[in-house]
C-alpha cells in the first residue's frame, strides 16, 4: 500500500518548492514531519496552517549549514520521537556566475549547504535512523550533478558530490537497516529557479532539448522522494534517480 502512516520524518528546506511539496506529500500519506527553513515567518505560518488542518507537523527555524541548526534538529527529534524513519536532505542554494567571478565565501556557502550539511545532518541523526531498524535517507541532488547544465560550477560540483555521498553512505549503513538514495531533478518550478525561468533566452533551449518539452512541477519530484522513503522500495539503496523529462537520454 502506498502510505507512510506514522512514519517519523525530517525534511530540510521545507517551506518552498520541492521541499514544501514533499512535506505536503508525506503528511497526506500519514507521516509526522519536522521541517526546517531559514525564514522564521514562513516556518511559523506553514506550521500553523498544517496544524490547523490536523497534521502532525513541526517547524524549526535555522540555516542547515550552521552547527546550531543541526543540534536543534537533533534535540527536536530526540524530545519528540527518539527515533527517525526518514530524512530528506532537500535544502539547497545556488549562485549563478562564471567560475572566475565567485568569491571564496560564495563558493564555500554553496558547498556547505548542498554537500557538507547533508553529510553532517545524516551523521548526527544516524543513531535515530539506526534505531528505526528500517530507515531511509533521500538526498535531493540535481541533473547538474551528472552533466553540465550551465548553472554554475560550484553547484554542479556540490550535487555530484552529494550523489557520491549517497552511494558511500548506502554501502556503509546498509548493515544498520538504513537505505540511502538520491533524486536528481531537472528544471522544476520552484523559488530557486523562478528568476531563471523568466529568461526566455535561457529557458527556450531547455524546453527544446527536453524530450517531454516542459518544466517539471514540484509535486512530481515529491512523489519520487516518497517512493524512495517507503517500504515499497525496500531493496533499493545507493541509487540516483534522474527525473529529467528525458534530457540526459539525448545528446541533441
Amino acid at each position: 500500500m502506498w502510505n507512510l502512516k506514522n512514519k517519523k520524518v525530517v525534511i530540510t528546506g521545507g517551506t518552498k518548492g520541492i521541499g514544501k511539496a514533499t512535506v505536503l506529500e508525506f503528511l497526506s500519506l500519514g507521516a509526522e514531519v519536522i521541517f526546517t527553513a531559514r525564514n522564521k515567518k514562513e516556518v511559523n505560518a506553514f506550521e500553523k496552517e498544517l496544524q490547523k488542518d490536523g497534521h502532525k507537523a513541526y517547524g524549526i527555524v535555522g540555516d542547515i549549514s550552521e552547527k546550531d541548526s543541526i543540534e536543534a534538529i537533533f534535540s527536536e527529534v530526540e524530545e519528540r520521537w527518539d527515533t527517525l524513519d526518514i530524512l530528506v536532505n532537500n535544502a539547497g542554494i545556488n549562485i549563478r556566475k562564471a567560475a572566475v567571478e565567485y568569491s571564496e565565501e560564495e563558493y564555500q556557502k554553496i558547498i556547505s549547504i548542498n554537500l557538507t550539511a547533508p553529510f553532517l545532518l545524516s551523521r548526527k541523526l544516524y543513531p535515530f535512523l539506526k534505531k528505526s531498524g528500517n530507515a531511509s535517507i533521500v538526498n535531493v541532488a540535481s541533473v547538474s550533478g551528472v552533466m553540465d547544465t550551465k548553472t554554475g560550477s560550484p553547484y554542479g560540483m556540490s550535487k555530484a558530490g552529494l550523489i557520491m555521498q549517497t552511494k558511500n553512505l548506502a554501502t556503509e549503513w546498509a548493515k544498520d537497516g538504513i537505505r540511502v538514495n538520491a533524486m536528481s531533478p531537472w528544471f522544476t518550478e520552484t523559488p530557486l529557479t523562478s528568476d531563471l525561468l523568466k529568461l526566455k533566452e535561457r529557458i527556450d533551449p531547455v524546453l527544446k532539448h527536453t524530450p517531454m518539452g516542459r518544466i517539471a512541477q514540484a509535486d512530481e519530484m515529491a512523489s519520487v522522494i516518497a517512493f524512495f522513503a517507503m517500504d515499497k522500495s525496500s531493496y533499493v539503496t545507493g541509487q540516483n534517480l534522474v527525473v529529467d523529462g528525458g534530457i540526459t537520454s539525448t545528446a541533441i
